[in-house]
């Protein structure tokens, strides 16, 4: 790892040490733009896990998925916010990274870099056992907000703790999803049969998965086969479900519980090799002078 080349924290309550990689517009290990620079966590370990870690080959600062942990991305009509509105050499909002310009382009591309014009402010406060993060940005054409995240790590648990405050501070009403990429790698172990993925409810598949390698089985999504390298698999559900997700490693002998207070309003899930990741969006509105607030709760267990 790199962690003594950029800035970074590390938090602990005892039974759980998390370590992240801290915002920074200049010398951040993370300085792309498709997700929130709050949250990079490389490293989360319990008594007897790793559940997170370096699962990319290839790094660049840059790099749209050159990140690590439960981290997250904010989406307007699958693009940025004022995306639509804005026109060629104008400037749209990334949550969460800041104002950047929208180039000639016939549509959104997720996984481009795009120019960051206005990182906005980061600050930073580190507890013993937790770590919030706000970000507060005022874009040109009436978009801001201020966010605020904690990552708690709870008293006596195997228990962590993602707590969300998103308030606009514009003039413009900011309608956007919000979605956990949840990069998960327990102990290092290759995805297939031994990684099971469940819910409280059957799943329906609005995309299902290509290849075989993956499947849903009513409340389940299970792999056929181990996934080699440069095999992938992705599928889509539809939503309004309870946040619940239950992710095992069965031969790492590694679980996690995922709860949340706002319903699923749609799921993607998306695997290689090195990483299975559940990504749960959920809907947000938030009126000007007002604000809104959402959780997310990891639970970190063994298996027998």
């Amino acid at each position: 790892m790199f962690a003594g080349e950029f800035p970074s924290a590390e938090i602990s309550n005892g039974l759980i040490t998390a370590k992240l990689y801290l915002p920074d517009p200049e010398k951040g290990y993370y300085r792309g733009t498709r997700f929130d620079w709050s949250g990079n966590m490389y490293s989360l370990k319990t008594k007897n896990h790793e559940y997170f870690g370096q699962w990319f080959e290839k790094y660049d600062p840059k790099l749209h998925d050159a990140i690590m942990g439960p981290v997250e991305e904010f989406k307007t009509n699958n693009a940025g916010l004022g995306y639509d509105e804005a026109k060629a050499g104008g400037t749209f909002i990334r949550i969460g990274v800041g104002v950047v310009r929208k180039p000639d382009e016939p549509a959104y591309q997720n996984f481009k870099t795009y120019e960051i014009l206005d990182p906005g402010q980061w600050d930073v406060k580190v507890e013993k056992s937790r770590i919030r993060f706000t970000h507060v940005l005022k874009g040109p054409d009436g978009y801001a907000y201020r966010y605020t995240k904690w990552i708690a790590l709870e008293k006596g648990k195997s228990r962590m703790r993602i707590e969300h405050t998103l308030e606009n501070i514009g003039r413009k009403q900011i309608q956007t999803q919000q979605y956990n990429h949840n990069f998960f790698v327990m102990d290092g172990q290759p995805t297939g049969p031994e990684s099971v993925v469940q819910f409280p409810f059957e799943l329906r598949q609005t995309r299902a998965f290509p290849n075989g390698l993956a499947e849903a089985r009513g409340k389940e999504i299970r792999y056929t086969a181990e996934l080699e390298k440069g095999q992938s698999t992705y599928g889509e559900f539809a939503g309004a479900a309870p946040y619940d997700i239950r992710m095992e490693n069965r031969k790492a002998k590694a679980g996690v519980h995922i709860t949340g207070d706002v319903p699923i309003a749609k799921l993607v899930y998306w695997s290689i090799r090195t990483t299975f990741c559940p990504e749960p969006y959920i809907d947000l509105t938030v009126d000007p002078g007002k604000k809104t607030r959402w959780t997310y709760v990891y639970e970190f267990y063994d298996l027998p």
